[in-house]
């Protein structure tokens, strides 16, 4: 049995070390969720580039990315999607590549850190 000088003390070290442990927990959890998001984005992208490299329609491209990123809150807007070939015009031609860059502002659940800038991109010979 504890003496009466040792009473309470492990609530004391409880009371210590629990904000240490709330915090680290917290941390994991927007890891995983910026970690998520930005696989999310990076997916988006190449749907995105696929559907554009093959129709050469930006309404069908811009949709395919809105539809592979169905989990983030608040979802894409069409300003968030930016297509690029490489001879800097916004069309598919043929011996051409095209970039689909995708940019989103990750909120946090706690509010401690952020927003965060993300970016996916994805780039595919034009013509499939």
């Amino acid at each position: 049995m504890a003496k009466d000088s040792e009473r309470g003390a492990a609530a004391v070290e409880f009371a210590l070390v629990a904000p240490i442990l709330v915090m680290l927990l917290l941390g994991i959890m927007e890891f995983g969720r910026a970690y998520n998001a930005q696989v999310s984005l990076t997916n988006a992208a190449r749907e995105g580039v696929r559907v554009m490299a093959v129709s050469n329609n930006q309404a069908s491209a811009r949709t395919a990315a809105k539809n592979a990123v169905v989990s983030l809150n608040p979802t894409l807007a069409d300003s968030n999607i930016a297509f690029r070939s490489t001879d800097g015009t916004s069309g598919c031609t043929a011996d051409r590549q095209m970039t689909v860059t995708i940019t989103y502002s990750l909120r946090t659940l706690t509010g401690i850190a952020g927003p965060f800038t993300m970016t996916g991109r994805g780039v595919m010979q034009c013509g499939g």
